[in-house]
């Protein structure tokens, strides 16, 4: 089990990929931008340009033991190919990269035993879950954020921030790395975990602090009387994998 293919090696995936490599794992690499393929070649990462959305074939991505899924993609028919394809590779793990968008705001803690929304992302979830030739793991991360990724960056514009009494459910992508390269580690599969710092101030602290740590004004924030928020918990995955967040103080950072 020590040749992964990562599907989508963007944001998360790139760096995901490069940490693999450095812990002696094979390493292929897919992205749908021809002008990327030399960057991940520098990198030792095999490339393959791929986009699920088309008929295509994908035996060589799919020569691995491990599969990653770190891609945005929505569309139900190209995972339902994907999936077929995969079920006549070699593949035999599979980690599904998803979101905490799938729960409602209820104004209360969310955990993985919580109703999720109808969206295609619960579908997807759903399709590799129900395959009965590979073993997968669903992360549901929160709001993605470290690298160039700043939240000061968001609500530009003069853009007022809604709900500013509601909750910050965020996680950095070097938690998001070590979570995936544990559940790997520990063999931890055929489960659906959170991913989120514990740390849950409210968006108004939040987004105040990170555009003042950034040199721009204190952002703007609508006035909502009746607000909706929700608070992700992540106890199933930290006890399971016994894991401590790196980033979990969310004001420090």
């Amino acid at each position: 089990m020590r040749n992964i293919s990562i599907l989508g090696c963007g944001w998360l995936g790139k760096p995901l990929a490069v940490s693999f490599l450095e812990d002696g794992f094979s390493v292929k690499g897919s992205t749908t931008s021809e002008d990327k393929i030399d960057g991940l070649e520098q990198l030792n990462i095999e490339a393959h340009l791929m986009n699920i959305s088309e008929n295509e074939e994908f035996d060589l991505f799919l020569a691995s033991d491990i599969l990653i899924v770190a891609i945005t993609s929505k569309d139900i028919d190209g995972f339902e190919n994907l999936i077929s394809q995969i079920n006549n590779s070699s593949i035999q793990k599979v980690i599904f990269i998803s979101s905490t968008s799938v729960y409602g705001r209820h104004n209360r803690v969310m955990t993985e035993e919580d109703e999720t929304l109808e969206t295609p992302l619960t579908e997807i979830e759903s399709l590799f879950l129900q395959s009965d030739f590979f073993e997968t793991t669903i992360i549901r991360f929160a709001g993605l954020f470290g690298g160039d990724r700043h939240p000061s960056n968001w609500f530009k514009g003069g853009r007022k921030i809604p709900q500013p009494k509601g909750f910050v459910n965020m996680i950095h992508r070097e938690d998001c790395i070590e979570i995936i390269h544990e559940i790997i580690h520990q063999n931890v599969w055929n489960q659906i975990f959170n991913a989120c710092a514990d740390h849950h101030p409210t968006r108004r602290e939040f987004y105040t602090l990170a555009k003042l740590s950034k040199g721009f004004e204190v952002p703007a924030f609508e006035n909502n009387e009746n607000y909706e928020w929700k608070i992700i918990s992540s106890k199933k995955i930290q006890e399971t994998l016994n894991y401590e967040f790196i980033h979990n103080d969310l004001l420090a950072i």
